[in-house]
């Protein structure tokens, strides 16, 4: 070990490289249930410190855990025994270019940090969840992280131009075009977006931004079904041109699990309806965000009468539209609250599920007698990014059983593939879902991915036993 700090310290310099007490907070990611104690914390500041740190590991055989903000759900940064390399260092935005709306920013950077640098130029990174203001840039792009906004604007990999990646060998691989067309060989970008550190070190990326919106209409809406909910949103997006950013679902378990852990919130409506729904429209053009007169603005204008057929005919049943930007980012703030009030529910179950929008509604039917039947009394809490059939579902079981959790989980993999789904929407594979790889995920295409992995990183040492479950 000695001879491994003083190589990594040659390369870094005492400062950047901490070990013992000094490592041991960066061994607790966002949940907590992965700790760990890293053998070391390399802090390079550099693509070419990464390149030599990387080069030296590979050669010594020195497992490296790659790390961002750590606000992943998954244990993909767990470094027991392993040295763990931050790039919190890496948190410079290189390049703003707003004639071609993209930003080049390092793997360190702070997402709301590009958020507001981005907002200096009337411009956006429309990358949005809870976790924005420790999440880094290269944890974003080494999950393919997703949030609030896929709806309208894609995951990560959709908003991602280019990546700079240093390999396990230390070869700098510079894929860092602003192009938007490049059909030039095999999409190597895409390859290492979403790959959590497994085949390369993602150190800096070309981003794409988008005009800020100049108007945003935010609205919940008290429903009884599913099924209408997704109704709404297909007639909302036809009536504005598809300018829905945002289209949440809070049913009644949520809200009730919100009113208990956080009273101080509030609820966004008087009753607690079946399903509540958070839609917001953001646009830019003039006809759509300047006053009128009596100062409302027709893009409220343009939602509230998208709406009102419902609300007449019964399948809406109550609805409030944020007037002001503080009643606005307090019904996000109620939205945004799903991790920590998750957390206060005690033993949990959780699980992160994509579907076709229209089999939702079947995968909550036939979830919950599954769930009864398995653990009599169990509840569940459920929050989804429903405009792209992102659900979390989450089993609150009556006891900390890990049998109990383990079927649990089948019978979620179960009727997600029976309806075309998939077990892993936005929070990646890490530690927690290999054993569903392992079940769930096509032979062949684990074979493929086990082929790329040994390509790569022939010695397994890029962030080892994550992602893929072990062969045979």
């Amino acid at each position: 070990m000695t001879d491994t700090i003083a190589a990594f310290t040659a390369i870094l310099g005492k400062a950047h490289v901490l070990t013992g007490a000094d490592a041991a907070r960066y061994g607790v990611d966002a949940t907590g249930y992965y700790p760990c104690q890293p053998l070391a914390v390399l802090r390079p500041a550099t693509t070419q410190e990464v390149s030599a740190v990387l080069s030296h590991a590979n050669a010594s055989g020195i497992a490296i855990v790659p790390a961002g903000g750590r606000t992943g759900l998954t244990g993909a940064t767990h470094a027991e025994g392993a040295v763990m390399l931050s790039l919190e260092r890496m948190n410079r935005i290189r390049d703003l270019r707003p004639a071609a709306r993209v930003a080049v920013a390092e793997a360190g950077v702070i997402l709301s940090t590009l958020h507001d640098r981005a907002a200096e130029h009337g411009l956006d990174f429309p990358l949005w969840f809870g976790a924005r203001g420790s999440a880094t840039i290269g944890g974003v792009l080494s999950t393919n992280a997703g949030g609030s906004n896929v709806l309208r604007y894609g995951n990560t990999r959709a908003l991602c131009l280019g990546v700079e990646a240093v390999l396990a060998d230390g070869r700098v691989l510079n894929l860092m075009g602003a192009l938007h067309k490049d059909n030039s060989g095999y999409d190597l970008r895409d390859l290492l977006i979403g790959a959590e550190g497994t085949l390369a070190v993602i150190t800096a990326a070309t981003l794409k931004l988008v005009p800020a919106a100049k108007a945003r209409a935010t609205a919940v809406l008290g429903m009884k079904s599913l099924d209408d909910a997704l109704m709404l949103l297909n007639r909302v997006q036809e009536a504005s041109g598809g300018m829905v950013e945002a289209f949440e679902y809070m049913p009644d378990t949520y809200q009730r699990q919100l009113r208990a852990a956080r009273p101080d919130l509030g609820l966004n409506l008087p009753d607690i309806h079946p399903v509540s729904i958070l839609i917001e429209l953001g646009a830019t053009a003039p006809r759509d965000t300047v006053a009128n007169a009596d100062g409302s603005l027709p893009l409220t204008e343009l939602l509230t009468e998208a709406l009102e057929p419902m609300l007449e005919d019964g399948t809406i049943d109550d609805a409030v539209i944020a007037t002001s930007g503080e009643q606005r980012r307090a019904i996000w703030e109620r939205r945004e609250a799903a991790s920590e009030i998750t957390y206060a529910a005690g033993t949990t179950i959780d699980t992160d599920i994509a579907l076709p929008l229209d089999r939702v509604t079947a995968f909550l039917e036939r979830i919950e007698p599954e769930l009864q039947k398995l653990d009599p009394g169990a509840g569940n809490l459920v929050v989804a990014h429903l405009g792209d059939g992102n659900l979390h579902y989450t089993a609150l079981p009556t006891r900390d059983d890990p049998a109990l959790h383990d079927a649990v989980v089948e019978a979620v993999e179960d009727i997600v593939a029976d309806l075309g789904g998939s077990f892993s929407a936005e929070h990646g594979i890490g530690l927690s879902k290999r054993a569903t790889m392992a079940r769930r995920k096509d032979p062949v295409a684990l074979d493929v991915m086990r082929a790329i992995k040994a390509a790569l990183d022939p010695k397994n040492t890029l962030n080892p036993g994550k992602v893929l479950p072990p062969a045979g």
